[in-house]
């Protein structure tokens, strides 16, 4: 789909968006645009990747749609550091305490900034802000032919459309925001609440790894675990783990990346218990693959472009954030949404969530004109299609009738941590 550069110059430069669409398999309502957060990620491989990502009964009345944001995937793709480079960047220590730390850093950082203005252009890099995108998204849901918006967004994916519902009120069907991000919160609070997420979510991790026969931490006490899961960091920070799978090294950043990411999906839980029972023995191979996934390295040593659109993207949105190389400046600041207008618009929030707090769907839910808070009680990033048959089926009704449910809490099924783990281990 061809939409303008720039929507204050619709005459000028055009570029072209990446998207994909699963027919319905049977009578179709309209079409339901998926946008599965990052911000960075590709809606198109994700679609194409997982299509169950929806269930049955979406399938079946919904064109199931996504798409690449502008600047991400093959949608005017974000180009910055080449792979060597990358590689290098991401073993930065995360924690620096020196001045030599700070000020390497800060090089690091400003070559970053250079490299994404030389490979992509200053005009790109200003146009790739939220903002714009749903702009795009507008301009696809009359392109797909349907008169209101139905919209299922999770993360990131949650700020993009509430800020649509914000622009367009009465152009919305049915939304539904999963693991929900608080727009009107600047990134220093936003961190800080992100930082506490990841750590009740570490902390859940450990109690479960305590019922596990492979479990590195003994002794059943989560504050002696965490003490020895610090250990590790330090440990890896003066003397980076060995690696059986390539010449990098496992810093500080790998294994604090590897762990993070682990957090986002109960599933992936083995596979971190693995990872460090290997790295208490000196070997940190396991934890080099999970961090890889997580900053989109391929097996090819190549990297997709999700942390180059992320950060481009997060430094037009979020000005006030930490990008003081960044060679355009972005002018949104944070700012409530209230979306006056539109229907009732459904937020998930899960209770353990790491990466957007349950406070921060409070807080959105608090703020729609027509808010609707569905809680999910459990681990992990985001709630639908994550094993709770109660909070699916809430939320495919609102989507399927457009009619909101009321207010309540839903709980993962009772076998469905157990199969998930098992699957996970083989």
């Amino acid at each position: 789909m061809s939409v303008p550069l720039d929507y204050k110059h619709p005459e000028g430069d055009r570029i072209g968006l990446s998207m994909a669409r699963l027919p319905a398999t049977g009578r179709k309502i309209g079409s339901i645009v998926l946008n599965f957060g990052g911000p960075g990620a590709s809606g198109v491989d994700t679609l194409l990747q997982s299509k169950d990502i929806v269930s049955p009964a979406i399938r079946e009345h919904f064109d199931v749609v996504s798409f690449d944001p502008r600047g991400v995937g093959g949608s005017a793709p974000i180009h910055c550091m080449k792979s060597l480079d990358l590689d290098s960047y991401f073993t930065l220590d995360p924690t620096p305490d020196t001045a030599s730390e700070v000020k390497r850093q800060e090089k690091w950082d400003k070559a970053f900034a250079k490299s994404c203005a030389k490979r992509s252009g200053k005009k790109l890099l200003a146009h790739v802000g939220t903002v714009e995108v749903a702009r795009d998204m507008d301009v696809m849901r009359a392109a797909l032919g349907d008169e209101r918006l139905t919209y299922l967004g999770f993360s990131y994916g949650t700020y993009l459309g509430s800020l649509y519902a914000d622009m367009y009120p009465t152009r919305v069907r049915a939304m539904v925001l999963d693991g929900a991000e608080d727009p009107s919160q600047d990134t220093e609070d936003f961190i800080e609440d992100q930082d506490r997420g990841f750590e009740v979510a570490t902390e859940s991790f450990l109690r479960d790894c305590f019922k596990a026969k492979d479990c590195p931490f003994k002794g059943h006490s989560v504050k002696a675990a965490v003490k020895k899961l610090d250990r590790l960091y330090d440990r890896a920070d003066q003397s980076p783990l060995r690696n059986e799978y390539d010449a990098r090294q496992v810093s500080e950043a790998v294994v604090r990346s590897a762990v993070e990411y682990s957090m986002y999906q109960t599933a992936t839980w083995p596979r971190l218990r693995q990872a460090l029972a290997q790295a208490y023995k000196g070997d940190g191979t396991k934890l080099l693959q999970l961090a890889d996934e997580s900053n989109g390295r391929r097996p090819n040593g190549r990297y997709d472009n999700s942390f180059e659109a992320l950060m481009a993207i997060n430094c037009v949105d979020h000005p006030e954030s930490p990008c003081p190389f960044w060679p355009v400046k972005g002018s949104r600041s944070p700012a409530k949404v209230q979306a006056k207008g539109a229907p009732p618009i459904v937020v998930v929030g899960t209770t353990r969530d790491p990466a957007t707090p349950y406070k921060e769907a409070q807080a959105l839910a608090k703020q729609l004109e027509q808010g609707v808070l569905l809680t999910n009680d459990a681990d992990g990033h985001t709630g639908y299609r994550r094993g709770s048959s109660c909070l699916d089926r809430k939320v495919d009704d609102y989507l399927l009738t457009a009619k909101a449910p009321r207010p309540s809490t839903c709980r993962p099924d009772a076998t469905t941590h157990a199969k998930a783990q098992a699957k996970a281990s083989t």
